[in-house]
């Protein structure tokens, strides 16, 4: 194996060791807070920052905002999620990507379990300090759409990453990955369903999760060995 390929793989081992502990690092810390009784200081001024000041219930902007997070929270709800990766996996059969298609489900599938599993962890409850913009019916802590969201969207853009060309492709999936994450998480703060704690929780977790499955798609999944290139 050539020098330089091997040490792009040591790097690669090293970035995705550091993402992984560091967000597993995060995530204890951030369920030391969930735990605690009353509402960090942390939790309830960004919470409020969202809010006009003096009045709970009424978001900040104008009133087409609100709408507007309620538009980007769906992003990363279930029925969305299961949709998005319903049709890759569709798509991947299709073109008898079976390696690249069971490893989507896997990592989506694998990454609903374990969101679910930690969510019965730690019983939190709701934000009750301002009011819910949004339905909600399961417990606070993670926020299960800013995980589920970084684990389908950068598991999506991991995919792709292998099969498209040039570096600033890739980069500009993986932007596209993260912002769309990112802008869920804000909009679950927004919306005043989580405290801000619970998504730096969710995304913890999703990343670490995302980042796992990404380091075992590179030794277990070959661009082009799981297709019937010629389509006999």
């Amino acid at each position: 194996m050539p020098q330089t390929l091997w040490n792009r793989i040591e790097f690669s081992l090293l970035a995705a060791g550091i993402i992984i502990a560091g967000a597993l690092w995060g995530f204890v810390e951030l369920s030391e807070i969930a735990r605690d009784a009353a509402p960090h200081a942390f939790d309830t001024d960004i919470l409020l920052a969202f809010r006009v000041a003096g009045e709970p219930n009424n978001p900040i902007g104008p009133s087409w905002l609100e709408e507007a997070m309620r538009d980007i929270t769906a992003l990363g709800s279930a029925a969305v999620l299961i949709y998005i990766t319903a049709i890759t996996i569709i798509y991947l059969c299709m073109i008898r990507r079976w390696g690249a298609a069971l490893f989507v489900f896997v990592s989506v599938a694998g990454g609903q379990v374990l969101s679910s599993l930690l969510k019965l962890g730690i019983d939190r409850p709701r934000p009750d300090l301002v009011s819910h913009l949004a339905q909600v019916h399961t417990m606070s802590f993670p926020s299960g759409h800013a995980m589920l969201s970084a684990v389908t969207y950068l598991t999506l853009g991991a995919l792709l990453a292998r099969f498209l060309p040039g570096r600033a492709t890739t980069l500009f999936v993986f932007g596209v990955a993260v912002l769309t994450t990112l802008m869920v998480g804000i909009s679950r703060v927004y919306l005043g369903v989580h405290w801000p704690s619970d998504v730096l929780a969710g995304w913890c977790a999703g990343f670490a999760w995302a980042t796992l499955c990404w380091l075992v798609s590179r030794y277990f999944l070959r661009p082009g060995e799981e297709a019937d290139q010629d389509m006999r």
